[in-house]
């Protein structure tokens, strides 16, 4: 008796996993508010494995896995997951599954770290003002962070924030940040993609001509690095997150090459 083909029975047993995955987690957070209803009304998935910043009282070690699982809406869900598909069912049939699981998870752990890497960053120059202005009980330690601190915070004059206010605004900065979605992870495959199969055409949606997978890869990092240190104030995506996938993906890369173990 012949079985019928279906979408999932086509797909490797990783990517078909980590599909139904991100989807149950998406259609969880989404439902679970509206199930369990009264105080849970406000009850988020995101919240509690999305990842926050590593300084913030919410912020727990898991949080650099589970962060993968977890995405801010349907279209966000849906293009990382379609990515997966392209990409993955590929890149998963060449290595095999253990292989393929274990770089996308180290991908995507890269992606959260080098993000963790960027907040603090980010944060050093506000946190340590803050940090005066709490000691010294006066604003003039803020003058020259009160553009960057404007980006997180809506405040009024700088002349009425003291020791109590400059507490309460520390907190809400370290507080604010999370990060969702397997992005680091599925630039860590196209990084990984471009590699293994570097004359593969692909098309970029602003151009619709084919080229060759890797020069695909690099205009994407391209793209990625220049935004990311553009820093637009339109824009919340984590471009540096998605670096840190291709980057940590490349180093798994190099140490498999280097064993002589990059297809087995």
């Amino acid at each position: 008796m012949n079985e019928r083909s279906t979408f999932l029975s086509n797909l490797p047993p990783v990517v078909k996993n980590l599909l139904i995955i991100n989807f149950i987690f998406w259609l969880a957070d989404l439902a679970l508010p509206r199930l369990l209803g009264g105080a849970y009304q406000d009850f988020s998935l995101s919240n509690i494995l999305g990842m926050h910043y590593w300084a913030s009282e919410q912020f727990h070690i898991y949080q650099i896995l589970t962060y993968m699982f977890i995405h801010g809406g349907f279209s966000h869900m849906f293009f990382n997951m379609f990515a997966l598909f392209m990409f993955g069912a590929a890149i998963e049939q060449r290595w095999g599954t253990k292989r393929f699981l274990l770089f996308y998870l180290v991908s995507g752990i890269g992606a959260a770290i080098v993000q963790q890497l960027m907040w603090t960053i980010d944060f050093a120059p506000m946190i340590s003002a803050l940090n005066d202005a709490i000691q010294q009980n006066s604003s003039t330690p803020l003058v020259g962070v009160e553009e960057k601190l404007r980006k997180f915070l809506h405040f009024g004059s700088l002349s009425s924030v003291n020791s109590v206010t400059a507490l309460s605004m520390k907190q809400l900065i370290i507080n604010s940040p999370v990060t969702v979605g397997a992005s680091g992870a599925i630039f860590g495959l196209l990084f990984a993609f471009g590699w293994l199969f570097p004359e593969a055409r692909l098309m970029l949606i602003f151009l619709p001509v084919p080229i060759p997978a890797r020069i695909f890869v690099a205009l994407y990092a391209i793209v990625e690095l220049f935004l990311g240190v553009a820093g637009f104030s339109f824009d919340n995506i984590a471009h540096f997150a998605h670096l840190g996938g291709m980057l940590f993906g490349w180093l798994l890369i190099l140490y498999w090459k280097k064993k002589g173990t990059l297809y087995w």
